[in-house]
């Protein structure tokens, strides 16, 4: 959408798995909403809530949480801080008294099994993720308020415009590929120079470079807990964890106890192709076995492809000597900007355009984002992210059981991979011979997922979603 201003703190968001749209989005619809009924006065009012969760959010709600999102949200933790831990205990809680700390702070009666509606036929036209809050206040009067969880994390309520700027006017506004490359000529600046030129309309540089090290640290944390945890994956697939049995055996049974230590012992292992490739996908599959279990994980941009930006970078650091600030800093930046061209003309919603929506526009982020730190010029990082996104182009989103576990954890081992070759081929190419843009592909994948059946867009009703046989435990 043009004219949307983005930063790189809307693209990366620190929250909790396992989904973007189906987990995080909803929790921050119902924050958003006891704020709009703290601010009308109308809080301590509430005797009753409801919560319709329609199209995708209903299909596939119980497998992404959405249910206990919402009652999370509803209670005023904030996705950002929460303890993890707590979540299951916090949940078990309000189904076994009936009760619920409304913005935790006022307490109302409310069953989940009778206020948490799943409507599995019924659709509204502006996006399949969509839930509506109906509340009672002690006056009688009903209100009613319609959310819609767009991609990444974004919630947009109904009948406000997605594309306001917020006040904010960047030096260098940005809505295609073409314009970004257009601003880097004309000012010597790389990508990631530019973007922080555009941070600045938010926050000092000094602000902005403290939140990148903080979303950093979060990746960097959830890779070295996911290399570290044993186990299955809850839901009823009986999923065990990989992560952790690769990581022991790569290290050949050696333990460390911290994140330095580990990344120096996985460097002296050398790198021919078939370790590094290994440690590429372990790292991939760390995160998302954490996002699986209700983890704390980077957005990036989506919750479902939270593992390929993580496992680049971390691929980065441990094989090319990517270990400083400014290095991880020029990453994310870089990767940010590819990642807000994608959620402006296309999408970055599984709802609405399949899979390559997530791990496809994950991995073409991933792809820029190295080129640029391995010297790549603007022209290559942009073609890197090019070829990363043509080579997703068609990725359907069909998780089986609603689950963001099969084949969703091997989608990033293999949304890496495939970012780690674009890059490889954007720099050892000539980007002025390439036939086909970042913008064109942009806007192919938009096509593509308009053309796109409704049942491979994470509804859980085509693809390996209904071709495998499970028999889940009853929700």
């Amino acid at each position: 959408m043009p004219n949307e201003c983005i930063s790189v703190f809307d693209i990366f968001k620190i929250g909790i798995g396992p989904s973007s749209s189906h987990t995080l989005g909803p929790w921050r619809a119902a924050m958003r909403f006891c704020d709009e009924l703290q601010a009308m006065g109308m809080l301590q009012m509430v005797t009753q809530v409801k919560v319709l969760l329609y199209g995708s959010l209903a299909k596939t709600g119980h497998g992404h949480g959405t249910d206990i999102a919402v009652q999370l949200g509803l209670s005023g933790d904030d996705p950002v801080t929460f303890d993890v831990n707590n979540i299951h205990s916090k949940i078990d809680d309000i189904r076994r008294h009936r009760l619920l700390q409304l913005h935790g702070s006022h307490t109302v009666t409310f069953d989940p099994v009778e206020d948490i509606e799943f409507l599995f036929e019924a659709s509204l036209p502006f996006h399949p993720n969509a839930l509506t809050f109906l509340v009672t206040l002690s006056d009688g009067e009903q209100l009613a308020a319609t959310y819609y969880s767009i991609g990444g994390g974004f919630v947009v309520k109904e009948g406000e415009s997605n594309s306001g700027t917020g006040g904010v006017e960047l030096p260098f506004p940005i809505d295609t590929a073409r314009q970004l490359l257009q601003w880097c000529i004309k000012t010597g600046y790389s990508i990631s120079e530019l973007v922080m030129e555009n941070e600045h309309a938010w926050r000092s540089e000094a602000e902005t470079r403290a939140g990148v090290m903080k979303i950093w640290q979060v990746m960097q944390e959830c890779i070295y807990r996911g290399c570290h945890t044993t186990g299955e994956l809850p839901g009823g697939l009986r999923v065990g964890r990989r992560a952790a049995a690769l990581n022991k055996k790569l290290l050949q049974g050696r333990g460390y106890t911290d994140y330095n230590s580990w990344v120096n012992a996985i460097r002296e292992g050398g790198s021919h192709f078939s370790y590094t490739l290994d440690w590429v996908s372990c790292f991939a599959l760390a995160v998302n076995e954490e996002n699986a279990s209700f983890g704390r994980v980077v957005t990036a941009p989506t919750n479902g492809a939270a593992g390929v930006i993580p496992a680049v970078l971390q691929y980065y650091i441990a094989f090319c000597d990517g270990l400083h600030d400014e290095k991880i800093l020029q990453f994310i930046l870089t990767a940010s900007e590819i990642g807000s061209i994608f959620k402006k003309r296309a999408t970055i919603s599984a709802a609405m355009g399949g899979c390559q929506a997530e791990i496809g526009v994950s991995s073409a982020m991933a792809a820029a984002a190295l080129t640029e730190c391995l010297g790549g010029s603007q022209r290559q990082v942009l073609m890197a992210a090019e070829i990363a996104m043509e080579h997703h182009l068609g990725l359907t989103c069909d998780p089986i059981g609603g689950l963001v576990q099969v084949p969703c954890i091997e989608r990033n081992t293999m949304g890496a991979i495939k970012a780690i070759t674009a890059s490889q081929l954007a720099l050892q190419s000539n980007p002025e011979l390439a036939k086909v843009s970042l913008d064109a592909v942009v806007k192919t994948m938009w096509d593509t997922a308009l053309d796109m059946n409704s049942k491979y867009k994470e509804t859980s009703d085509g693809g390996l979603a209904v071709n495998i046989p499970i028999s889940l435990p009853e929700c």
